[in-house]
């Protein structure tokens, strides 16, 4: 879902690959989102039913997305996730979202609103969610045997574990193994991670920051990192994939619709917003893509064997024990380049 990229030659491509919009226009919303996201024939609906037209764009990382909207970007309504709201928000990039209008925001799940990254929901409102768990093969190795992060680093998984192919993911288990915050920005504990990592080290086989899923498809390996809404959708393609909801926490992320604050149709954007939060259509987009909705009256319409799968719905004690990716300031950097030594092995 996230990779890295470095930044300066982002804002070499992407100052060349902004679209162009007529001023003003209030018959038209830009929507920037991530790849698949969003199926065509409901931007289809959507227009037939306000006579808005949608020119839609797709990214493949927030630091694409971050990079275009620092060149300027036309856009009304973008998706970052968790933390880059936080850091777009503190940055002046984000508007505050006029929630008095959005009719259907009464549809989202209240434990899933009012998070570290963007408190009372002011500039961010909830799209698609998901965690970041453990996953295995349940014919080639016992879901009992594996109960968190810390078991990964056992002598029996010597060049045979997946990690998510992201520094804040990838730190953010050895962090929780030492029982620290995924979110620190303390040089020490960083530090201890990393000490952490290179120790984990020999047990990986494969980084994955695209679809942690095909790994496990391919049978190339049997225990690791994956996103839930990943596993979800493996299982689905056949792999005998069973989700362990770590002891230590798992790792939540939100991709939430937010409008820039240079959007040029605001109004629009928010119309947009409150369709996407109507029950049936934030349904549709559950069901296309496999992650979880955070919309509590989609969820009701959808089949049973997804509404209630612990796979990708946690129970309550999961859901606490969890903890939410938030920005992390001037320690992104530290991270990075803490991560490109880890990456590397001892």
């Amino acid at each position: 879902m996230k990779k890295i990229v470095g930044f300066s030659f982002l804002i070499f491509i992407v100052s060349f690959s902004c679209p162009l919009r007529a001023s003003n226009d209030k018959g038209v919303v830009y929507f920037y989102n991530w790849t698949e996201y969003v199926p065509d024939s409901l931007l289809e609906q959507f227009t037939r039913e306000t006579g808005i037209k949608v020119i839609y764009s797709n990214y493949e990382s927030n630091e694409i997305l971050y990079a275009k909207m620092k060149t300027g970007s036309v856009y009304d309504l973008v998706v970052p996730s968790s933390y880059y709201i936080a850091k777009m928000r503190k940055e002046g990039m984000l508007q505050k979202i006029e929630k008095d209008v959005l009719t259907n925001f009464k549809n989202l799940d209240p434990l899933l609103l009012d998070k570290p990254f963007d408190r009372n929901n002011e500039y961010s409102v909830p799209y698609i969610w998901g965690a970041t768990v453990i996953a295995v093969n349940y014919k080639h190795v016992s879901p009992d045997s594996i109960h968190g992060w810390s078991d990964l680093w056992a002598p029996r998984f010597r060049s045979s574990l997946l990690l998510i192919d992201d520094d804040r993911e990838v730190f953010h288990i050895a962090l929780r193994k030492l029982g620290y915050s995924g979110n620190t920005t303390d040089v020490r504990q960083i530090q201890q991670a990393a000490k952490e990592l290179m120790a984990l080290s020999p047990n990986v086989l494969l980084y994955d920051g695209d679809n942690p899923g095909n790994p496990f498809i391919e049978g190339d390996v049997d225990v690791g990192m994956i996103w839930n809404g990943s596993a979800y959708v493996a299982s689905k393609a056949g792999a005998p994939l069973k989700v362990i909801w770590p002891k230590e926490g798992a790792i939540f992320w939100m991709d939430s619709l937010a409008i820039p604050a240079g959007a040029q149709n605001k109004e629009g954007a928010l119309k947009l917003i409150n369709f996407l939060l109507r029950p049936d259509v934030a349904a549709a987009v559950a069901k296309r893509i496999g992650y979880p909705t955070p919309n509590l009256a989609a969820r009701a319409q959808l089949p049973a064997e997804i509404q209630h799968n612990p796979m990708l719905y946690p129970d309550a004690e999961a859901l606490k024990n969890g903890e939410w990716q938030n920005d992390v300031g001037s320690a992104t950097e530290i991270y990075e380049e803490a991560y490109e030594r880890t990456r590397s092995g001892p």
